[in-house]
């Protein structure tokens, strides 16, 4: 199968949800247009589908490998990247004061996609680079942001993001790197950090470390972290390249999926530098405030984590459409002269419309998000602004939790529709299920994704947030219910759309009372119920920008300008209500049935 980026299903979720109009001419940037934006697309789709997928396969057969603490890529990695590099694709969304394009996130949100559905484990590296960028860019000192943010934009240098330790996994009150002061103003760091995404590799010049560690004064806890910027090759004042710094790879990782990607084991303060013992590392920000400074970066890296669910299911989904458009077995139900390919087949037809219904339904929930955070960022109204900021904060956690979970279900049926074949590694179709395993795990687990979902956005605001986002879908849903009241061939899919639609508003309604209730007297019970929470969210909000879309089409098709796209968008609407929709009602008894499971949740 060869990967072809979804840019028409982008699109259309780029004008006709996200209001891309809007965000256009909210942008300081007077050439940017819905043109300029199609080229861009266009213009990424050729370079990913050209360049980057075609490594796809050979990263997971040919993953990194390590020797004397030096990490060679998999082949053809370090020339793609270059060309990555080179094409300005690095700093799309980045300021461009910054030395980026400076376009709005939901365009770099497209961008995104397009290169972790073509290659999940090459994308791993931009994306941990952009994170780095954009903390340097709120907390770096102005020598720190002119010194490093360039080349990271230009794709010269890389970026990682040094959390986990090996008795500190998510809890990172357990951090024991120590930042030691010297007299120069710089710090000598010494510890271990584990699952260090492209931690050491060939594929650039340098690579920044963001590294979380205690000045030996340090309060303990969470309250005792800084942050420090530790290069691996120190950086003169003019930014020419000195000598390398005591940081080492100790080993990669043998890992489930992602092969291609380099996750390291480093160590810092081991001796093997140009420096003496100790890295060398520099302050970012104030002394014990590295936690705040670092969800800059996890922030930044949960949303794209969603899209890369997002992506990774495209991709699955494409390989499994390929396949059962040619694999010939079995008769009609409806009987037939001979064999047909096993998309006449309606299960098989099911799993199909599921796989897209949940892929696109999170597309459209993430870009929506994105807009959001565009608005936020943008919009001459500052209630506009804060309203918008308090939305994008509310879906991160869904996008990125949702969508991963999401991940799975579709790797795990494109396998199923693939049949035997699916399980044999030669057809492909295993690397997606592989690969998107990690995806509920890494920058916070599902768990983690649910408990910010319901302590920090649900129970601070009391709801504010979802209560508006109640509002809207009502809104949406009597749209949907007097367009089923049309005649025409569609009234009876938007019909259920309506009826699945209203359910899941109810159930989502509901089950933010009950937590927000339980949150003040029986907080296990809460807690219990915050991942149903979350898909519960999850399926709800992409419902409703799928029943947003099955408006859009059926305009279309009522206008007569619908092309075969729309009629298939439609269908896909239809299919979310019939087969995702309905996962809201039990999702909410789940979470309901908190007070009664209370007592035997220590029995595991």
């Amino acid at each position: 199968m060869e990967y072809r980026v979804p840019t028409q299903d982008m699109k259309f979720v780029l004008n006709e949800l996200a209001g891309l109009d809007e965000i256009i001419s909210l942008t300081a940037n007077d050439d940017l247009s819905t043109d300029l934006v199609d080229a861009v697309l266009d213009e990424n789709a050729r370079f990913v589908e050209q360049e980057i997928a075609p490594l796809n396969r050979k990263g997971d057969t040919h993953p990194a490998q390590c020797k004397d603490g030096h990490v060679t890529t998999s082949p053809g990695f370090q020339e793609a990247f270059a060309g990555f590099g080179q094409g300005g694709w690095q700093g799309l969304n980045h300021a461009a004061e910054l030395g980026g394009q400076g376009l709005p996130k939901v365009v770099a949100s497209c961008a995104t996609e397009s290169i972790n559905g073509a290659n999940l484990s090459f994308s791993l590296c931009p994306l941990l680079t952009d994170g780095v960028i954009e903390a340097l860019a709120m907390v770096g000192s102005p020598e720190q942001q002119q010194l490093y943010i360039p080349p990271l934009v230009e794709g010269r240098w890389t970026g990682t993001m040094n959390l986990t330790e090996p008795q500190a996994g998510s809890d990172l009150a357990q951090v024991a790197t120590r930042a030691v002061p010297q007299d120069d103003g710089t710090y000598r760091l010494s510890g271990q950090k584990i699952f260090i995404t492209y931690g050491e590799h060939d594929m650039a010049e340098n690579i920044v470390h963001l590294v979380l560690a205690r000045t030996p004064d340090a309060p303990k806890g969470v309250k005792g972290i800084s942050l420090f910027l530790v290069p691996k090759v120190l950086v003169n004042d003019d930014g020419s390249l000195g000598k390398r710094n005591d940081v080492w790879c100790a080993s990669i990782e043998d890992k489930l999926g992602i092969h291609g990607s380099p996750t390291a084991e480093l160590l810092y303060g081991s001796g093997k530098g140009e420096v003496g013992e100790g890295a060398v590392g520099y302050l970012i920000g104030k002394e014990n405030e590295g936690l705040k400074y670092m969800f800059i970066m996890m922030n930044a890296a949960r949303y794209a984590v969603g899209i890369q669910g997002i992506a990774v299911s495209e991709a699955a989904l494409q390989q499994a459409t390929s396949f059962a458009h040619e694999r010939v077995q079995g008769q009609a139900v409806t009987g037939s002269d001979g064999p047909v390919t096993i998309a006449h087949h309606p299960d098989v037809q099911r799993m199909l419309l599921t796989m897209r219904a949940l892929t696109e339904g999170g597309r459209a929930l993430a870009y929506a998000a994105a807009a959001a955070s565009d608005r936020a960022r943008t919009h001459p109204d500052e209630a506009v602004r804060q309203s918008s900021q308090a939305l994008y904060e509310y879906m991160v956690p869904v996008v990125k939790g949702f969508c991963t979970e999401a991940a799975n279900e579709v790797t795990s049926l494109g396998i199923q529709v693939h049949g035997g074949m699916g399980y044999i590694e030669e057809t492909g179709a295993a690397q997606f299920y592989r690969d998107a395993r990690i995806l509920p795990i890494y920058e916070g687990t599902t768990a983690i994704q649910a408990n910010d979902l319901l302590g920090r956005k649900l129970v601070r605001d009391a709801g504010s947030v979802a209560a508006e986002l109640v509002t809207q879908m009502r809104a949406t849903l009597d749209e949907v219910k007097q367009a089923s009241k049309q005649q025409g061939d569609n009234a009876q899919g938007l019909a259920l759309i309506a009826q699945r639609f209203d359910e899941a508003i109810n159930a989502y309604e509901q089950a933010g009372q009950y937590l927000l209730e339980r949150a003040k007297s029986m907080l296990p019970a809460s807690f219990l119920g915050s991942v149903p929470y979350l898909m519960l969210a999850g399926v709800t909000l992409s419902g409703w920008q799928m029943a947003r879309a099955a408006l859009a089409c059926n305009q279309h098709i009522t206008n007569q300008t619908a092309t075969d796209f729309h009629r298939q968008k439609l269908a896909t609407c239809v299919a979310h209500a019939g087969w995702v929709l309905p996962r809201a009602v039990a999702w909410n008894t789940s979470v309901q049935a908190g007070d009664a499971l209370l007592p035997y949740a220590d029995c595991v």
